[in-house]
This record gives C-alpha cells, sequence and structure tokens, in this order.
C-alpha cells in the first residue's frame, strides 16, 4: 500500500478503529514491493517498518503455518495474509463470522467463499474505509484531514484532498469527502 494510504490506516488504528495485523512475511513482502515500485531505499522501510511495529506491538502475528494447510483455493502465494486472520481470530478467540477483514488491492487472489467459510471477509482499502466512514467514526475525519500534510510529507507539491484520494484510488472515499 502507498505512502498515504499506510499512513492513513495507521492513524485509523491508532484512533481505534480498527486492530491491524500482520506478520513478517507479510512485512517482507510490503517492504520489498514498497522498495522496487515507490524506489524507497532499502533502510528506510526497514524504519517504517520497525515503527509500525513499536506503535502496534500487538499486531505480529506467528505460528500461522498450521492455518495455510486448511486453505484450497484462494492463491497460494496469498495463503500466508490469510492464515495471519485466522490466526488473530484463534488468538483473541473472536466468533467464526466475519470479524477479522482482509485488506487488500488485490481481491482476485482471495476466494471470498473460502475466507467466508474461515470466518474472514475481504475488502479493498477504499470500501473499508467508505464503511468505516458511514459507521459514523469521528476518528474518520482527523485522521483523512492529515492526508494533505502525509502528501507533502512524501516530497510533494501540495493539491486538494479530493486529488489526492483520487490518485490514491479511493473514489468513494473522495465523494464522500467531497459532499462533506
Amino acid at each position: 500500500m502507498s505512502g498515504i494510504l499506510r499512513r492513513l490506516l495507521l492513524r485509523l488504528a491508532e484512533a481505534g478503529v480498527f486492530q491491524p495485523v500482520w506478520t513478517e512475511r507479510i512485512g517482507e513482502e510490503w517492504r520489498r514491493n514498497a522498495c522496487r515500485i515507490w524506489d524507497i531505499p532499502p533502510e528506510v522501510m526497514a524504519e517504517f517498518w520497525a515503527d509500525m511495529n513499536a506503535r502496534f506491538p500487538a499486531a505480529m502475528e506467528s505460528d500461522t503455518q498450521v492455518y495455510e494447510a486448511s486453505l484450497r483455493y484462494s492463491d497460494p502465494k496469498d495463503f500466508h495474509v490469510i492464515a495471519a486472520g485466522l490466526a488473530r481470530r484463534a488468538r483473541c478467540g473472536l466468533p467464526q463470522t466475519p470479524t477479522v477483514q482482509v485488506l487488500t488491492w488485490n481481491l482476485k487472489d482471495f476466494n471470498r467463499s473460502e475466507l467466508r467459510r474461515q470466518g474472514l471477509d475481504v475488502y479493498n482499502p477504499d470500501r473499508m474505509l467508505v464503511q468505516w466512514w458511514q459507521a459514523g467514526s469521528e476518528n474518520m475525519l482527523d485522521a483523512i484531514a492529515q492526508i494533505p500534510a502525509d502528501y507533502v510529507a512524501l516530497g510533494r507539491e501540495p493539491e486538494p484532498l479530493t486529488a489526492t484520494l483520487h490518485r490514491e484510488r479511493l473514489y468513494g472515499l473522495k465523494n464522500l469527502v467531497a459532499r462533506q
């Protein structure tokens, strides 16, 4: 996920809108892809990852391989992502209802039926952000209001919030913000 979306999601997690979950493997994949896609030096990504883990020590899941063994229909390269959610649900004693959501732009690799049978659901970030907005979270407005500063902090020229949301493919959120 981009620097803008990552910062927004982490602010929402700090505000209690949701609880993030990841594994070291997810972190390795994210860091590798971010370095390649956005040309960010590996040491910078390592600092981001260390900061994320310091801010959210309970987010890290381990011992997820047993959960990967039960998966069949999603893309095997993404089993580790699903397994992280399953491990969290089991560790926290959450019910077998979709209380754990996988958040990804890569929806095609996740079999919705398989996830539902496992008590998970999958959303693209825009859809999830729209749902949180519609749930009436005051924290959403505060977190979204900081996006222009995030954009500038990433070394870009200031632009309207709706332009940044559009670039980030957060079209539903952009429409809600524009109506605000």
